[in-house]
């Protein structure tokens, strides 16, 4: 099987989807975010917990990154080998443009529904995460435009598949990427 590359805005639902969509193949999944905190622990980070990026500790971490290129440059090459070999979801911000293989899906929406998202799963308000998911995304855009000439979030070309998530739960999400995927799967 391809590799499967799942890409979206932070809080979009991301990991959500893609936990089912792993345990239903029966295949690893492997997040770019994970393989950034290996390296932010390898750095002396107390990086754990699927909102650390949120954390003050994140947000330094983050800015750390953004002075060097080698951290993200050091993910994408693991990432990259991951795909060559296939059997596995990946969640990325930059495999889609990178990778030639896999099966590249976007996924969508609005920044209110990602604000709920957030506030619910890191315990705190929709403004407050408005104003984080307003941060990450103006982050994610510079950082990637600078290293590799990346439009994220605004050039959907390497997508094969995009898909909204506003007040769809994540399971129908899934499924229709799954149907996707056995429809263009030898």
């Amino acid at each position: 099987m391809d590799a499967i590359i799942m890409c979206g805005m932070p809080a979009v639902g991301k990991t959500t989807v893609t936990r089912i969509i792993a345990s239903t193949l029966k295949v690893p999944l492997v997040g770019g975010g994970d393989i950034l905190k290996e390296i932010a622990l390898e750095q002396g980070y107390h990086a754990t917990g699927d909102d650390w990026w949120d954390t003050a500790e994140g947000m330094r971490f983050l800015e750390k990154r953004k002075g060097s290129s080698k951290f993200d440059k050091e993910v994408d090459s693991r990432l990259l080998k991951k795909v060559d070999k296939g059997n596995v979801v990946i969640t990325s911000y930059t495999l889609p443009w990178l990778a030639k293989k896999g099966i590249k899906v976007w996924l969508s929406a609005s920044p209110a529904s990602r604000a709920v998202r957030m506030a619910k799963r890191d315990t705190t308000t929709p403004e407050e995460a408005m104003k984080v998911i307003a941060k990450r995304d103006e982050e994610n855009y510079l950082l990637y435009k600078k290293l590799y000439k990346i439009e994220f979030g605004r050039d959907l070309s390497p997508f094969q598949l995009v898909v909204g998530t506003d007040g769809i739960p994540a399971e129908k999400v899934a499924k229709e990427i799954l149907d996707y995927i056995a429809a263009v799967s030898p």
